[in-house]
């Protein structure tokens, strides 16, 4: 037999099946920590299950890992041969298996979701799951959350809270160190304020009094009646005419969803100068009628 000759047809082909088998075992897939890859369950183990993901060996997901709510019936909540995604949360063994979880999927994909809400200043629902000297931890589809006792509407019944369902809005959203913090006050607020609009008539009770003015809480909100859109007339002392706690009317005057500024008047009320100093009990009994003059004034109607 000639030593030149060409090798037959099968011996190229027996040779290029081992060659690929040795490529394969000595194939990097490159799975890496933090990856998502799609996958298969393929069998069930006493603790977890194995995911085909394409690999020279088979992942691993353990029960712990496999859902954010945690279930721990595999069958039910992933049977056989489903596919979905999975994200690695350890690299490769020595015997190259990789393993898997979908709680840390749904994490990574809960604080995504977070963050487009935060940015779009949407508020969320939470679940009162606890209580510490600060404030209330929370439950927000799985993730725990904190409200600072500050951010409370409630703020001295806090053990009445737990299993109670809350509107909160973000404080801060920290994934790198699982903070989230979140306020129902501002929630309230902001959800007040969308109620308001510029001309309305609303009614508080004074929740404070300061040299400049009267901050007036609106039931979730507050607004400030400036001493100079009290009355037309100069006024000496605020202290002398309003006291905390004491109901009062205003018109809205000026918005500011920016700042969540609410601007108030009641000079605008009046039917002469002075009028909500020497006779404020009628400017307020007839405060509807007046307001609805008013809000042509300023509207030019």
């Amino acid at each position: 037999m000639n030593s030149n000759s060409t090798p037959s047809p099968a011996e190229n082909l027996s040779f290029s099946r081992d060659d690929f088998a040795k490529a394969l075992e000595a194939q990097n897939y490159g799975f890496e920590k933090g990856q998502i890859v799609r996958g298969k369950v393929y069998e069930y183990t006493s603790d977890g299950a194995f995911v085909d993901i394409g690999g020279k060996s088979p992942a691993f997901l353990p029960v712990r890992e496999a859902s954010l709510q945690g279930i721990t019936d595999l069958s039910v909540l992933l049977p056989l041969q489903t596919e979905r995604e999975f994200l690695i949360i350890r690299e490769q063994d020595a015997e190259g298996q990789v393993t898997v979880s979908v709680k840390q999927l749904e994490i990574k994909e809960m604080w995504d979701r977070l963050r487009e809400l935060q940015d779009s200043g949407q508020s969320v629902q939470v679940r009162v799951s606890g209580v510490n000297k600060g404030g209330v931890t929370v439950d927000l589809e799985g993730l725990r959350g904190f409200i600072p006792r500050s951010h409370l509407i409630d703020r001295n019944n806090l053990e009445d809270l737990i299993g109670q369902a809350l509107t909160a809005t973000f404080i801060e959203l920290d994934q790198s160190r699982g903070k989230l913090v979140l306020s129902q006050r501002l929630a309230s607020q902001s959800a007040r304020f969308s109620e308001i609009e510029l001309t309305q008539l609303v009614e508080g009770t004074i929740s404070s009094i300061k040299p400049f003015g009267l901050f007036v809480d609106l039931g979730g909100t507050s607004g400030l009646l400036h001493i100079k859109q009290i009355s037309q007339n100069y006024i000496e002392s605020l202290t002398n005419l309003f006291q905390i706690g004491q109901p009062i009317k205003a018109m809205v005057v000026n918005l500011d969803e920016g700042k969540s500024r609410i601007s108030l008047s009641t000079k605008v009320l009046e039917n002469y100068p002075g009028e909500m100093l020497e006779n404020m009990a009628e400017v307020m009994e007839s405060a509807e009628a007046r307001a609805q003059r008013a809000r042509k004034n300023l509207l030019g109607g």
